[in-house]
């Protein structure tokens, strides 16, 4: 796919997303070396993780991605929060439609979630540098389910993040400290909270930890390698996100001196919701993509920003 964008999406590891940029630009997205050594992964109950990474669709709260399902009772008595669901992470997926412009997959049914995903991702006629995403979820099951749509895209570390909030009450911070890592380093400022990639202490390797956000707008930007970017979403209120969540969510493993080990995640969710059988439930996102060529300092990166949501019609 190419409309002004370069867009790469593998319909053989759950219809993720491996590549997003700018014609001759680096990619945005962080793509596993897994994508390469293992690209037919066998898929049951007993599979664990698979770091393809890329922009994927997970489901929340994740404190219950085991404890409805029959497949692996041990997890279910352990209450599991990991590894995701195998189908859902990199079961292959059916191509149910394809042009030039978009495409559409239809995903493997879960026996662990109890729902089937369809994928869309299509470049609008018109709009140049711009990718729209969406997800559905459908209950397979003759009984309700509750989930929210998770998208999880994976990003270099020292991906520069803007998120507008409206005050330090809507960002919670977990320092994921132990004897390696130190916790993360944020602040909010001027209406927006941003991660800072600040020298660990002394001793430790590395930063490490999430960020939960109620942001006051529905959208979140980046900076890296010469792009800017906006992730556009619909703003929900507070109460129809899981409270185990935000609705924006940063999850950020930084070590200094393993750039390859490194990741940042920006992840937005849906709101959570109980479907009957047979119901559907979807959410989306639409990517903008523009060059930049200004310095990595936070008041350039928001003044280019200001013109970039203005000239989208985006509320800054």
């Amino acid at each position: 796919m190419d409309a002004g964008l370069v867009v790469e999406v593998s319909p053989r590891l759950g219809g993720r997303m491996l590549h997003l940029s700018l014609p001759g630009a680096p990619n945005l997205l962080k793509v596993g070396d897994a994508v390469a050594t293992q690209p037919d992964p066998q898929v049951d109950a007993e599979a664990r993780d698979i770091g393809y990474l890329g922009h994927q669709v997970w489901l929340g709260p994740q404190s219950q991605w085991w404890m409805h399902q029959q497949s692996n009772p041990a997890r279910r008595e352990a209450q599991a929060p990991w590894p995701p669901d195998p189908w859902l992470s990199y079961a292959a997926t059916e191509v149910v439609g394809q042009t030039a412009e978009h495409i559409a997959l239809r995903g493997t049914p879960s026996p662990v979630s109890g729902v089937r995903m369809v994928y869309r991702y299509a470049l609008p006629a018109g709009t140049s540098g711009t990718l729209q995403t969406s997800a559905t979820m459908r209950n397979i099951r003759d009984t309700p389910v509750s989930w929210d749509i998770w998208f999880n895209s994976r990003a270099p570390a020292d991906t520069r993040v803007y998120v507008p909030v409206a005050n330090e009450a809507d960002v919670r911070l977990r320092h994921d400290v132990d004897g390696g890592f130190d916790g993360l380093s944020g602040a909010t400022a001027g209406g927006f909270f941003s991660l800072d990639l600040d020298a660990p202490a002394a001793g430790k390797q590395g930063r490490r930890g999430k960020v939960f956000i109620q942001p006051r707008a529905g959208w979140m930007a980046g900076f890296r390698a010469g792009q800017a970017f906006v992730i556009r979403f619909e703003l929900q209120p507070r109460e129809r996100i899981h409270p185990e969540h935000g609705q924006v969510e940063l999850y950020l493993n930084w070590l200094p001196d393993d750039q390859a080990g490194s990741l940042l995640e920006m992840e937005v969710h849906g709101p959570y919701t109980t479907l009957a059988p047979e119901a559907e439930a979807s959410a989306k996102e639409t990517w903008i993509v523009r060059r930049y060529d200004g310095p990595d300092r936070r008041e350039a990166q928001l003044a280019f920003l200001a013109t970039m949501l203005a000239e989208a019609g985006i509320e800054p």
